[in-house]
């Protein structure tokens, strides 16, 4: 009976490592002194499938899959990395699907604090005396300021773990939403929205927490609800201010006392909504980084070597690029549609609430849609399937960005414009489904460049298109949607080697996920063991083969199976 009690006794984590000495250690413990004892200990070491045995002296070996009583450490099915390999979203169990709605919330109150001046501009600017070049000074400052700090956001969640920096920043940037209430000048409202919106930033924290709990089956998904949901308070948003001012100026304050009150909300909203992750979320389904950190389960990485393989990494620009013009051009909508239904077809301040609202509130479905479409045409086609449908969804929605700006009737651009808007969203869900497999070790940066190239691409549209008076709001669509099909046309240079891009093939070269993965790593990295988590990543993107991954070789020395 002994080999039943040592082979119960050497399941203790999911992922412990055993060498044969301890497994011989063990069995003395069980009571076998004798010669048979080392024989019994290799056949259950052979039975629990450790593979690649070496020098007893310095070998350690993972065994496969674990135990009941880790099974039931996590309520979602994960794979060797602990990551779920489902995506319940009703579910808010710990610590994957509560991870998922805290990062949502979060992120669309910060959405709400950015984007809540637009729909009260015609009261705001009449209180502070804003001029056209004002407004769009304070659009652009709105936007301008998260570019760098996604970059430095997604710094922060490489080194200190998403659950910490997007907190922090979240309560950092809370005291500019109360201070847009003492706003007295054009400076000072330009001041407030620039640092308010920093917190846009809290984007790439969500889009690292999803990749970080969720596998690859389903990480587009992931991200894509988490986003878009999120993105969804830039909608809401318009709905919300409106109300909230209406409600204030009927109890008796004055129209420009009630928008100064109104603020207190999506600033009370926003501070609530920061200490909720940092009390309720966890950085990775072991634990958090500062825990890990300590018990030695996770390697603190050197920032320099983070930071070049980000930059080096060609396909983290390209995307940065693209998304400036389905996320960035997102942002500038935001900013100037309902400003432009107000003045241009006559419609009072609720009524143009309300259809700029329904442009934000698309993301309910839209963005969701693109990372749910990328995770399936990724199981047949795999990477060149993602790409091949961000390329033509980002197209079309510059088609319709082109015929909003061209249309003269009320009820025909509020149609094209919720059809744009289901593009251009889904096409911001559709990237960020590719966005995790460019770099595992630099996944943070990565997704900073690219989240930060969304508000640059705002920025930029903009300064050129709707600063001012030289090009009417209209001309500045049209040439809009012009500026997204070219921008597009750049998905077609990135290429993976191991899974080829949108009119190639994989490599000639024979590049597997681990040759790709693994160039990340110096050898004495490799040595001391630090790229372990890059290996199990590897295995587990085989699935971006698509159809070809069931005939695909699978190296002898792959992590374990999916845990159920």
């Amino acid at each position: 009976m002994w080999p039943s009690r040592l082979h119960k006794k050497l399941y203790v984590t999911p992922q412990s490592t055993i060498s044969p000495f301890k497994l011989i250690a063990q069995a003395a413990e069980c009571g076998q002194a004798d010669c048979t004892r080392s024989q019994s200990v290799l056949r259950i070491w052979k039975s629990l499938k450790l593979a690649n045995i070496q020098r007893l002296s310095n070998m350690e070996v993972s065994y496969g899959a674990p135990p009941e009583s880790v099974q039931k450490k996590f309520a979602l099915p994960v794979d060797s990395e602990h990551k779920a390999t489902e995506f319940r979203l009703f579910s808010v169990a710990a610590p994957h699907m509560r991870a998922f709605h805290l990062s949502w919330v979060s992120f669309f109150a910060c959405f709400v604090s950015t984007f809540a001046a637009p729909p009260l501009l015609p009261i705001i600017r009449d209180d502070l005396d804003l001029t056209a070049t004002d407004i769009g000074n304070a659009g652009i400052a709105a936007v301008s300021g998260a570019a760098f700090a996604r970059v430095a956001m997604g710094t922060a969640c490489d080194l200190f773990g998403p659950r910490l920096a997007s907190s922090a920043l979240t309560l950092i940037t809370a005291p500019a939403v109360y201070c847009t209430a003492i706003a007295n000048s054009p400076a000072s409202f330009i001041l407030v929205r620039f640092f308010t919106g920093f917190s846009l930033a809290t984007f790439v924290s969500t889009q690292f927490w999803m990749s970080s709990l969720f596998s690859s089956k389903v990480v587009g998904t992931a991200n894509g609800v988490a986003g878009g949901w999120g993105n969804l308070g830039g909608g809401a948003t318009q709905l919300i201010m409106p109300l909230v001012f209406d409600l204030i100026h009927n109890i008796g304050a004055t129209k420009f006392t009630a928008w100064r009150i109104a603020f207190f909300i999506p600033a009370l909203f926003q501070t609530l909504s920061a200490y909720g992750i940092f009390f309720l979320g966890q950085d990775l389904p072991d634990g958090n980084y500062s825990q890990l950190h300590k018990s030695g389960d996770k390697h603190k990485d050197n920032f320099s070597q983070v930071f070049y393989h980000a930059i080096t990494n060609y396909r983290g620009w390209i995307l940065a690029l693209t998304y400036g013009y389905c996320f960035g051009v997102e942002l500038t909508i935001d900013n100037i549609i309902a400003q432009y239904f107000y003045d241009r077809f006559n419609v009072n301040l609720h009524t143009a609430g309300i259809i700029a609202a329904s442009f934000g509130l698309a993301n309910l479905f839209s963005r969701p849609a693109g990372g749910i479409l990328s995770d399936i045409m990724a199981k047949r086609y795999g990477m060149r399937g993602r790409l091949w449908t961000l390329w033509i969804v980002q197209t079309l929605g510059g088609i319709f960005c082109i015929f909003l700006g061209k249309v003269g009737s009320l009820g025909v651009s509020i149609a094209v414009m919720i059809i744009f808007s289901v593009f251009v969203q889904a096409a911001c869900g559709l990237t960020f489904g590719i966005v995790p497999f460019v770099s595992r070790r630099s996944l943070g940066i990565v997704s900073g460049m690219t989240g930060g190239g969304g508000n640059v691409g705002a920025v930029l549209t903009q300064v050129i298109f709707f600063r001012g008076s030289r090009y009417s709001t209209e001309t500045g669509i049209t040439l809009m949607g012009i500026m997204i099909i070219c921008c597009s046309l750049v998905i077609m240079s990135i290429y993976f080697p191991q899974w080829g891009g949108m009119f190639c093939g994989p490599s000639s070269k024979v590049t597997t996920e681990e040759d790709y993965y693994m160039s990340e790593w110096n050898s004495a990295e490799k040595e001391r063991g630090i790229h372990m988590a890059s290996m199990k990543f590897s295995e587990n993107s085989r699935s971006e083969r698509g159809r070809r991954v069931e005939s695909a070789p699978t190296p002898i020395n792959g992590t374990p199976s999916t845990y159920v």
